[in-house]
């Protein structure tokens, strides 16, 4: 059987773990992403880009 002193010791460090692993947590409240909107050229205007044509 182990004396006294070392079983104290072995429930205080169970006791320190336990106390380490229950502290609160903060949750930080973040705001929600917008959707993304797709925007969609109008036929009005005319299509940009770039054209490669090889000769």
């Amino acid at each position: 059987m182990l004396p006294p002193f070392i079983i104290e010791q072995i429930r205080k460090r169970e006791a320190d773990e336990r106390a380490s692993y229950e502290q609160p947590v903060v949750e930080i409240p973040l705001p929600r992403p917008r959707p993304r909107t797709v925007e969609r050229p109008s036929d009005d205007e005319p299509r940009r880009g770039v054209i490669i044509l090889d000769l």
